[in-house]
């Protein structure tokens, strides 16, 4: 019911998918570029489509009541920036300890344009020896979907300026705040 409902949104709000739904069963998804709060709808639209049910990080501070309960149910992990917690190592856990797991993450960390992309998602492909799938939003196109993968080599700037060649024609919401520049 949800895909079809997705797929209804979606051609009433002039939007398609590109690439493939061919995922394996644990990898790393990083959504770019991420400029608005309507990035959130569009991509849970588009895994509804694609049938998948990643799990996200996501601040914790929007984990209030009522909201926060929707965000878990959801798929939402909350992501404490004020304390030190080890996320790479608890996300690779994660991984670890289950047999089908897919972590949604929008490098950029805020809509808002940032210096450089937090890194932490391919420092837990790595670690989790999981790929990295890379999904595009383009709000000038009105297209979303898979546009490449990679499996992390441990040449960390080799990786990165891949990922970074990926994304940058991509056009978010509020252009303004892209920063396709990793490092």
């Amino acid at each position: 019911m949800m895909k079809t409902l997705s797929k209804i949104i979606f051609l009433l709000i002039g939007w398609k998918v590109i690439g493939t739904f061919n995922f394996p069963r644990k990898c790393v998804i990083i959504a770019a570029p991420h400029t608005s709060n309507w990035d959130f709808f569009v991509g849970r639209l588009y895994a509804y489509i694609a049938q998948i049910r990643p799990k996200y990080l996501i601040k914790s501070t929007f984990f209030i009541p009522v909201l926060g309960t929707l965000f878990k149910w959801n798929g939402g992990i909350p992501v404490y920036r004020n304390s030190k917690n080890n996320v790479v190592d608890q996300m690779v856990n994660n991984f670890n300890n289950s047999n089908k797991l897919m972590i949604g993450i929008a490098p950029e960390g805020t809509r808002s344009r940032v210096k450089k992309w937090r890194t932490g998602f391919y420092h837990i492909a790595f670690k989790a020896n999981v790929p990295i799938f890379l999904l595009a939003l383009d709000f000038q196109k009105r297209e979303i979907g898979i546009i490449n993968s990679l499996d992390p080599t441990g040449n960390f700037k080799k990786d990165m300026l891949f990922i970074e060649e990926q994304f940058k024609d991509f056009k978010g919401k509020n252009q303004t705040n892209f920063n396709s520049k990793i490092f």
